[in-house]
């Protein structure tokens, strides 16, 4: 699914939505250049997961938590050099866990990733202007159909 979106409320709209529909255990990757709005996607998942807390990119502590309808581990592996660096922290427990994973620049850790999750790529669009964004939204495995839900 692709969407053009041209501020940052479209973005989190978006983010609102999954973050509604997803279920335990699921994982989503982000992945696009710096200031393309994963941090304000994964502000809407958390919105969606009725979590009132202010969400913060975790860049030096790697993962924060929150709680809602789910819990919520938020990851950001930009500054991981090495995988042994997320199974340190218990990559696996969380992720194999019963709350919702978010993984900012999830690219970096590609090797760990289970099969079946939801990649959310960004891009900025500046031939449109400084706001406009694309949002692929792509699901591997068939227990994220639910995606199919999502409009602007």
């Amino acid at each position: 699914m692709n969407f053009v979106v041209d501020s940052v409320e479209k973005t989190n709209e978006i983010g609102i939505q999954l973050g509604k529909l997803v279920m335990p255990g699921d994982i989503i990757c982000l992945t696009g250049d710096l200031g393309t709005g994963k941090t304000h996607i994964t502000k809407g998942i958390a919105k969606g997961l009725s979590i009132d807390e202010h969400i913060t990119s975790p860049t030096f502590t790697i993962v924060n938590e929150y709680t809602g309808r789910l819990k919520l581990y938020h990851f950001d592996v930009y500054r991981v050099n090495d995988p042994d660096e997320i199974y340190a922290i218990g990559f696996d427990e969380y992720i194999f866990s019963d709350g919702v994973s978010v993984i900012e620049w999830s690219n970096y850790i590609e090797e760990l990733i289970p099969n079946e999750h939801i990649s959310v790529s960004m891009e900025k669009l500046p031939e449109l202007g400084e706001t406009f964004r694309r949002i692929n939204i792509k699901a591997t495995g068939k227990r994220y159909d639910y995606i199919k839900e999502i409009s602007l």
